[in-house]
């Protein structure tokens, strides 16, 4: 039997040691250790961003920011309000880690390397005296006479309060549903669309900006969801923000329909049928002498272009003038109302993230501490919490973690 400690962390990732350093800080006179069940700590960090750790996104506004998760978008607004995106990036700089903002809102380190910001939280962590035990596998936790006892493989440990920022642990899930809570089963959230469409995936590397509407089937009745963005082509199928915010907030919807259904691509987000089909017109008109598939339209390139026409059944040898008004029109279609049949899905490269885990009810956001459990906190991602891709998982993370940390 170890010692008694102020606080026990089960959960080496990114909110777990976020909230040990933050715990550390405000109680340095009070005992803290992370329990981590594999032999290294920070994983999920390691492998962000390609290796790059994506920490945040330069969102600035509470009510924005709650926009990108499907899950935990109105539970999230107060903690939000506490510690922002700019709060984590004020605090990465102070501790001498210097950021750097790309074209798309996503926060990285400027030596584009996560491991910058591991020795940041692990050179953190040891200068406040932060306990770690790697290896240690939790197979049980109780709270008896006002004190957790935390059982591992090899021990057991005890303490005043008990913080659980596990993730994906479904051990973890069992034992916490034991003590009341309800767990919302998990499903893949972040994953791309596999289509087997050969002269499509030919194209692979070309993103376009894209209006994707989702149907059940070919029927094509009111679409069930909706999205726009850049859509990148890959060797699968499609992939990119518009796909994946899709596979977001349809995670649980997807999950029923087995990831099998159908989609509509407007090629020229923006733009509707008729709308392309003038733009056609006018084209035929100002370029009536000129080869159709050495003049691209819409500034899109050459290659998606002579697909698109390929597509369309139409003679890449024709001139414009030689184009009849339905040929523009099976054009104009093709561009802004392509259908694909979605066969499967891909997880989004390392950045695995379900929607799932415990219910939102049974938490307390103003201090993240389990309306279950006495002296219990619950973070990032073992609550059912999720958002797109783009830093905004991390965030949530940083964001419960420093709330619990600063809450009695």
């Amino acid at each position: 039997m170890h010692k008694f400690l102020d606080c026990i962390v089960v959960g080496g990732g990114a909110s777990g040691y976020f909230f040990a350093i933050n715990y550390a800080e405000n109680h340095p006179q009070h005992s803290v250790m992370i329990l981590e069940k594999s032999k290294h700590v920070l994983q999920k960090v390691k492998i962000s961003g390609g290796g790059r750790c994506n920490v945040t996104h330069a969102e600035f506004l509470p009510k924005l920011l709650t926009t990108h998760y499907p899950r935990g978008e109105k539970e999230m607004i107060g903690p939000f309000h506490t510690f922002m995106t700019g709060d984590m990036m004020t605090w990465l700089e102070e501790k001498g880690v210097e950021l750097k903002i790309e074209a798309d809102g996503r926060v990285f380190p400027i030596s584009d390397s996560s491991q910058t910001i591991i020795d940041c939280f692990v050179g953190e962590a040891n200068a406040l005296k932060v306990q770690l035990r790697t290896s240690e596998n939790v197979l049980a936790f109780e709270y008896q006479d006002e004190v957790w006892r935390v059982k591992t493989k090899t021990n057991v440990y005890q303490a005043r309060q008990l913080v659980i920022s596990t993730g994906s642990s479904k051990k973890i899930w069992e034992q916490l549903a034991q003590l009341g809570h309800n767990i919302i089963p998990p499903v893949p959230s972040l994953f791309t669309f596999n289509i087997d469409y050969p002269n499509l995936t030919k194209l692979q590397g070309l993103s376009l900006n894209t209006h994707i509407k989702l149907y059940k089937d070919n029927t094509l009745n009111k679409p069930l969801l909706e999205s726009e963005g850049a859509t990148l082509i890959t060797h699968w199928g499609l992939s990119g923000p518009c796909v994946l915010k899709l596979s977001a907030w349809g995670a649980r919807l997807l999950k029923e329909l087995k990831y099998i259904f159908v989609i509509s691509v407007n090629w020229l987000n923006g733009m509707n049928t008729d709308q392309a089909l003038e733009n056609l017109l006018s084209q035929k008109q100002q370029t009536s002498k000129k080869n159709i598939g050495n003049q691209s339209c819409f500034n899109l390139p050459k290659r998606f272009w002579r697909f698109i026409i390929d597509e369309a059944r139409i003679n890449l040898a024709k001139n414009w003038a030689d184009l009849s008004k339905q040929e523009l029109y099976q054009l104009a279609e093709h561009l802004t109302a392509f259908r694909f049949k979605v066969n499967g899905k891909s997880t989004f490269k390392d950045e695995f993230v379900t929607a799932g885990r415990v219910d939102l009810k049974d938490v307390d956001f103003k201090t993240f501490s389990s309306k279950k459990q006495p002296q219990l906190k619950i973070l990032g991602e073992a609550l059912n919490i999720d958002a797109i891709t783009g830093g905004f998982n991390f965030q949530s993370a940083w964001t419960s973690a420093y709330v619990a940390a600063n809450a009695d």
